[in-house]
């Protein structure tokens, strides 16, 4: 009998594999059928130590037999108190900016993104300027797949549907090399129009194909918001806890956003969680005598306990482990398989930020509604790897406890998809 299952992502009217996972740890997925894979991307991005950490794990079964969920609106709880001045302790800092110092929870990458377009607009509402309500993105950006995140994101055949939900925004043209220039001259000439707010993916576009551009550019963009008073949103949901080899992105450019989205990472990718960070003048535009003021924001789930406490943990592990050590080693074993994959005829554009590396394989109708990406997908799972390719990008996002073992099983199988699957280059 057919699941009644509806998965993201996935049509279901191609009749593709979709493998049962029974068991994991660390960089490996075990399935019902006996074979083992390994976890190539994080799981979809957001297993960072390993899966099932021991820490993370006794962390969530304690808490889970204390208090496992409560109203956050007026009330508050332990983990949650102490997850927000972890992450105020961990958040970047430069001098002469302000310094993120509020947390405010909910359950996903997406709804971190939403709080944080609310968060702006209710700012410039506050004060008194409501006109102040267009958002500037940069161009092949994602921020997520609720309606806010889609509006601020690439426009495609991914949200092609809910166009009429969708509300307009200005796009700044992404800095690719050589066009850097171009980039910050459009979001000049766009913050004099007295946007809102201005919303990046700090040095790496995520979906938007593993698109890599300079820190100075990142500290630029923040510089030319600050001169115009436009509020920076760092969307570090993706690139946050350490995959660009810093723990936050924004770290490399010595920049402070006004508002700061994570995610993913957040409890090591055990349990759903996301926070977003806001500056002080953030915070006290919504802080008033008047009730008509306060963040009409929530969700059932906001801050619950038990992701809490499994946050809690990874902030532990951070702090009291090398993670950046396990990082630059991992970075340095994808450095020499990735440049030695790049002398294959069929690969192009190799690129890498910390642990994430990509690169784009040469074949024939590369497009992203293309059979190219599901053919590749079906070929790793064969090869025993989760690879899940964006269009002809292949990319690689694997947790920091992969070996060198697991690394070059993964590079062989590149090496045998672009024989495969590639033309010369």
């Amino acid at each position: 009998m057919a699941s009644p299952v509806w998965h993201p992502f996935t049509q279901h009217g191609l009749e593709e594999a979709i493998p049962q996972v029974v068991s994991a740890e660390g960089a490996l997925l075990h399935l019902a059928d006996g074979r083992t894979l390994i976890d190539g991307i994080s799981s979809w991005w957001v297993t960072t130590h390993g899966h099932c950490e021991p820490r993370i794990a006794a962390a969530i079964a304690r808490q889970a037999a204390t208090l496992d969920q409560l109203i956050f609106a007026g009330y508050t709880h332990g983990p949650a108190e102490e997850v927000a001045q972890g992450l105020i302790d961990l958040a970047p800092r430069a001098p002469s900016q302000p310094t993120l110092a509020h947390v405010f929870y909910s359950d996903s990458g997406s709804t971190a993104v939403e709080v944080a377009l609310k968060m702006a607009l209710g700012y410039w509402h506050n004060r008194g300027e409501p006109d102040r309500h267009r958002i500037l993105v940069l161009q092949r950006s994602y921020h997520g797949d609720t309606i806010g995140a889609m509006s601020v994101g690439e426009r495609g055949v991914y949200n092609a549907a809910w166009s009429p939900l969708l509300f307009d925004v200005g796009t700044i043209p992404f800095p690719a090399p050589g066009s850097e220039q171009t980039c910050l001259d459009a979001l000049e000439a766009a913050c004099a129009q007295k946007p809102a707010a201005f919303i990046v993916e700090p040095l790496i576009l995520g979906a938007g194909g593993m698109l890599v551009y300079p820190a100075h550019v990142l500290r630029e963009m923040a510089a030319i918001c600050r001169r115009h008073g436009v509020l920076f949103i760092a969307d570090e949901v993706m690139t946050g806890w350490g995959r660009t080899g810093t723990l936050f992105a924004c770290e490399q450019a010595g920049v402070v956003p006004d508002i700061m989205a994570v995610a993913k990472g957040i409890t090591g990718g055990a349990i759903p969680l996301a926070a977003t960070l806001a500056t002080g003048p953030i915070f006290d535009a919504h802080r008033s005598t008047d009730r008509a003021k306060l963040f009409y924001h929530s969700s059932s789930y906001t801050a619950n306990a038990i992701a809490c406490a499994a946050a809690a943990a990874n902030i532990a592990i951070w702090c009291e482990e090398d993670v950046l050590g396990r990082i630059a080693a991992l970075t340095a074993g994808i450095a020499s398989r990735l440049a030695d994959l790049a002398r294959h005829p069929a690969y192009a554009n190799p690129r890498q930020l910390g642990a994430i590396a990509a690169i784009d394989l040469v074949a024939p109708d590369a497009g992203y509604l293309s059979d190219l990406a599901p053919r590749l997908r079906a070929f790793f799972l064969e090869k025993g790897l989760l690879l899940r390719p964006l269009g002809n990008t292949i990319y690689l996002m694997p947790p920091y406890c992969l070996d060198a073992g697991q690394l070059d099983a993964i590079f062989a199988a590149l090496h045998a998809a672009g024989d495969r699957y590639g033309t010369q280059a």
